[in-house]
């Protein structure tokens, strides 16, 4: 609690000019998943709460959508700066509400506060064009207008970055904001809230509510006529929801989803880099992101040595509460996610998948499991189908490139996959073959602020990240000028 009461992060939903109960003073706990512990008590919003925030929102639009660029840009890099200064406070806050070690935390920290660095920068760039007709008779404006008050809902697992990665864009464009973060790590959000206000942006710009009943509560805002954009980042059943609910109003969507990623690793890769890129790929965040390596799909000739390799680095990782020195993984997010990790890899074995580390829950208080390798898991492996989210690596040998492709394209995902080769030919052309709106070359890290983020297939719509993600929040105005 000590580090919690360091962190200037309010417990109650941000609306308008002010920090305020929900209505009724209803509360929802936050849990330390490395002990089971309640943390801090935050407002559980209802739904007039919600359109409350969308309310003030709404009012504020005109007025910030006439800011000048260069104050939105201001306000974000003053966010920045200020987010830098307390990354410690911020690190260990989401440390202890989502249980990564202190290290990735800090990672993020800076991941996280590059998207308002970024996005201060883009805000001046939005360009139009004034073109002579193809006739000559005319000519043709086309110019940028911001899209209008948005609803963010945010995740779990990267509690500051997903929140920046949405913010800051939408800042940069003139629009009005209604954050919704995850009812699991809502701590962060509302430390960053407080943070966007003391850097000067106007009161109604960005509102904040903490709810336990995301379907109820933000079910009234999609319906109603005074919000224009949705941008969700979760699972693709929840994703597809919310597609359905926006579709009568015709909403802009954007929708960073599920995904299955592949990890390829061909004859001629070097064994101990692409090792180490897998354990990247793979335990970020201890396995629970949507970019995690669910599927080590590695050449026959060097599968028995990879996965070995990769079991005895495995083996000897640190597993404990993330704001112990030297832990390498934390604890998953809660005790449900925890059983169906450890199903996936009970149904992986029953199957003949082998075990070369790990295999099952550890021991104790908070949601840990071991950090597991699986050699040959069946091919109908449930795991090798669904988001495991937890430190499982399945191991898969192929034959040739082509079955190796095929496989890797054999799901209804497309957001990121890995491959290690030291033909730079195969590398190009894989990268081609591949089904995603991403690839890590030889690399175990695809996330960058300055480069576009997001899938295709059943992974989602739109571009957060890089010079694409400010149109996300823009629409494009044509004016047809006579001489």
């Amino acid at each position: 609690m000590s580090a919690l009461a360091a962190v200037e992060m309010g417990t109650e939903l941000l609306i308008g000019d002010g920090w305020t109960g929900a209505e009724g003073g209803a509360t929802l706990p936050v849990e330390d998943p490395a002990t089971g512990e309640v943390l801090a008590e935050v407002a559980d919003a209802t739904e007039a709460d919600a359109l409350a925030a969308l309310a003030a929102a709404d009012e504020a639009q005109a007025e910030w959508a006439a800011t000048a660029p260069r104050e939105r840009a201001e306000i974000l890099r003053r966010a920045f700066d200020a987010v830098t200064a307390r990354g410690e406070e911020l690190s260990v806050l989401m440390t202890l509400e989502m249980g990564k070690p202190l290290p990735e935390a800090r990672a993020e920290l800076a991941y996280g506060a590059e998207f308002l660095r970024w996005f201060s920068e883009e805000a001046v760039r939005v360009a139009g064009r004034y073109a002579l007709s193809p006739t000559g008779d005319s000519r043709m404006l086309v110019s940028r207008a911001p899209v209008g008050p948005c609803l963010l809902i945010t995740p779990w697992n990267f509690p500051l970055a997903m929140a920046t990665r949405k913010v800051a864009p939408a800042v940069a464009a003139g629009c009005t904001m209604v954050l919704k973060p995850a009812a699991q790590t809502p701590l962060t959000s509302l430390a960053f809230a407080r943070i966007m206000r003391e850097a000067g942006l106007p009161p109604g710009v960005l509102n904040v509510v903490t709810t336990s009943s995301s379907g109820r509560t933000m079910a009234p805002l999609i319906a109603d006529a005074r919000l224009r954009k949705l941008s969700f980042t979760g699972s693709t059943e929840v994703g597809r929801t919310l597609v359905r609910q926006s579709a009568d109003r015709l909403l802009r969507t954007s929708m960073e989803l599920g995904g299955n990623a592949p990890f390829l690793v061909f004859e001629d890769a070097d064994l101990e880099d692409a090792v180490e890129g897998a354990l990247l790929a793979k335990l970020r965040n201890g396995g629970e992101a949507c970019t995690a390596a669910n599927r080590l799909l590695v050449h026959a000739s060097l599968a028995e040595r990879f996965a070995a390799r990769l079991a005895e680095r495995m083996r000897g990782l640190t597993v404990g509460r993330g704001t112990e020195p030297g832990v390498d993984v934390g604890p998953l997010i809660d005790a449900a996610q925890r059983e169906k990790v450890a199903s996936l890899v009970g149904d992986a074995v029953d199957g003949g998948a082998r075990v070369l580390c790990g295999g099952g829950p550890v021991d104790g208080p908070g949601y840990f499991f071991a950090p597991t390798v699986l050699a040959d898991p069946a091919p109908d492996a449930a795991l090798l189908h669904e988001e495991i989210f937890g430190p499982v690596a399945p191991v898969v040998p192929f034959g040739a490139e082509d079955e190796a492709i095929a496989a890797a394209n054999a799901t209804e995902y497309g957001l990121v996959a890995y491959l290690y080769t030291r033909d730079l030919s195969r590398a190009l052309r894989v990268m081609d073959a591949l089904e995603t709106g991403m690839v890590g070359i030889n690399r175990g890290v695809v996330s960058n602020a300055a480069a576009p983020f997001g899938g295709v297939k059943a992974s989602g719509l739109g571009r957060e990240g890089g010079a694409e993600g400010i149109g996300e929040y823009l629409e494009t105005k044509y004016a047809a000028v006579g001489l």
